[in-house]
């Protein structure tokens, strides 16, 4: 947000609410407006993406007790004439403008009536506020698991190339043994102010970049950036039972922050090989296992594969075909603390049949059928 949008934008008119709306009328009109100008709503619209913006710009303003505090302030004293070409008028203080009539820099209103918290906030904080400190980005990379991997969970070695902290210097920039020295520009403060009339508005400092020190001994590894491309290895501890797709964010092991600041996250997406035998149902474990016709008919006890090694699954006679049967424990590994129960392994039964039959199994399959005049079809009403 550029604060000083504060005094040019009135947030209340872009959402079409009273200054006095409810936090509740707020939230009820910027989902109005934003389902109405979101992008997907009007593919290539300019107009309508300009407006979404500024309409999601008044609403983190509107949103927020502190910074409508804020806004409320800074457009009370727009409005009483405070701000007029020529600076501060009759209305801000006794006499017109500021006491003695001297150009103030920001961070030097300290709390005079409030007002130094106000343009602090307004005009992007105070000058010793180092402004170039950025947290790092985050990085994407991606993890392949094998699928019984992924139901066990573990800890697994993850190679990341890419920005990282100096490995010589350990992201200070200088040679080992020196360190950084404060900036002789802004004394230290990582800004400079700039003559804008009666203010002074704060902005980082050309010299160090708003870091608030120089380098005159770099370090040789990374010529004072501070970081370097390297590879590295990471361990990721994979949950027993990850999803197909999850995410895993890596805390503080993404590219180095600026000045000091943190770095960024490591965000890892899973990708789950698929098994040859057993596929997956939330926590449970799937399984197709064929059988004879005898075998369904007759009954039987038959051995089936789980993660864990075979067990023996009983099969009662007239079983049919598509029949699924639960084998407790045998899915995905509940979670210790038993937030999450483990699941259990389905077993598929599918009747196969022979594509080819000898001259007596033929035989023998004919004389079976002869034995009976049912017919599972008998509830079609044909012949």
């Amino acid at each position: 947000m550029n604060n000083p949008e504060y005094f040019e934008k009135d947030f209340y008119a872009v959402l079409g609410v009273p200054k006095d709306a409810s936090p509740a009328d707020i939230k009820k009109a910027y989902r109005k407006l934003a389902q109405k100008l979101h992008p997907d709503a009007s593919p290539g619209d300019r107009t309508a993406e300009e407006r979404f913006k500024e309409v999601g710009r008044a609403y983190s303003v509107l949103s927020d007790p502190k910074k409508r505090a804020e806004y409320d302030e800074a457009r009370r004293l727009l409005g009483s004439g405070a701000f007029g070409p020529g600076g501060f008028g009759g209305g801000g203080f006794p006499g017109g403008g500021f006491p003695g009539g001297q150009r103030v820099r920001v961070d030097d209103l300290g709390d005079f009536g409030g007002l130094g918290g106000l343009f602090g906030n307004l005009f992007g904080g105070a000058g010793r506020t180092q402004q170039a400190a950025r947290r790092g980005r985050d990085v994407d990379a991606k993890l392949t698991l094998g699928f019984e991997e992924s139901v066990r969970g573990g800890t697994i070695s993850l190679n990341l190339t890419g920005p990282a902290a100096c490995s010589t210097c350990h992201g200070s920039g200088a040679r080992p043994g020196t360190l950084p020295k404060p900036c002789s520009t802004c004394n230290g403060r990582g800004t400079v102010t700039r003559d804008q009339g009666l203010f002074g508005l704060s902005s980082p400092c050309p010299t160090c970049q708003g870091r608030g020190t120089v380098i005159d001994d770099p370090c040789p590894t990374c010529q004072g950036r501070g970081t370097e491309v390297r590879t590295r290895t990471l361990k990721v501890r994979i949950p027993a039972g990850v999803n197909d797709s999850a995410t895993i964010r890596l805390k503080g092991q993404g590219e180095p922050g600026q000045a000091g600041a943190p770095a960024g996250d490591v965000i890892v997406k899973v990708q789950v090989q698929p098994h040859p035998l057993f596929g997956r149902q939330g926590q449970d474990l799937t399984v197709n296992v064929p059988v004879t016709f005898a075998e369904a008919a007759l009954g039987t006890e038959l051995k089936v594969p789980t993660l864990d090694g075979p067990v023996t699954l009983k099969v009662p006679s007239g079983t049919q075909n598509g029949r699924t049967f639960r084998v407790k424990g045998r899915g995905v590994p509940g979670s210790p603390n038993g937030r999450r129960s483990g699941g259990d392994l389905l077993v598929t039964v599918q009747v196969a049949v022979p594509e080819k039959l000898s001259r007596k199994e033929r035989d023998l399959l004919r004389e079976f059928a002869s034995l009976s005049d049912a017919t599972p079809r008998a509830h079609l009403g044909v012949e």
